[in-house]
């Protein structure tokens, strides 16, 4: 499966996952439970520069984020065994390492309300919002950085 990070800029240009990554690298943590897709997005931001770990579980995305690896931002899907994507949220938030690291949703459910309320910062919805991943993450990273 080939997947291609790109959305529309605003200016008519496009932003790709090259251009995105240029604000700096970074490491991701994606939890996913979708082989396919969770493979499609870590090539895809990889080969922009970015690191990008993948856990298939809630739990075990959880256990990861509560050591000491640095994680810059977080994807996180919805739809997770051992822990959904809303209860991860709120648990990573009451984490101090981790209370300000950047979190977007990628996620066909519809749960934005609840999203938002645990602590999300970007919610999109795939498959369309995989277009805009790259770009939202770019933002989130340099808002990060600026409020640092």
């Amino acid at each position: 499966m080939t997947l291609s990070l790109s959305s529309q800029d605003g200016r008519g240009g496009v932003v790709t996952a090259g251009r995105a990554a240029a604000v700096r690298e970074a490491s991701v943590l994606y939890a996913e439970e979708a082989t396919a897709v969770a493979d499609a997005v870590r090539e895809t931001l990889e080969a922009a520069g970015w690191r990008v770990e993948v856990c298939a579980r809630g739990d075990e995305a959880l256990r990861r984020l509560g050591g000491v690896e640095r994680f810059d931002l977080l994807i996180l899907s919805f739809l997770l065994p051992g822990l959904d994507g809303l209860e991860l949220a709120r648990r990573v938030r009451a984490l101090p390492r981790r209370r300000r690291t950047p979190i977007i949703m990628l996620t066909a459910s519809e749960v934005e309300p609840e999203a938002r309320r645990a602590g999300v910062d970007a919610f999109l919805r795939k498959p369309r919002g995989v277009l805009t991943l790259a770009e939202t993450a770019a933002r989130l990273l340099a808002r990060a950085d600026a409020q640092a």
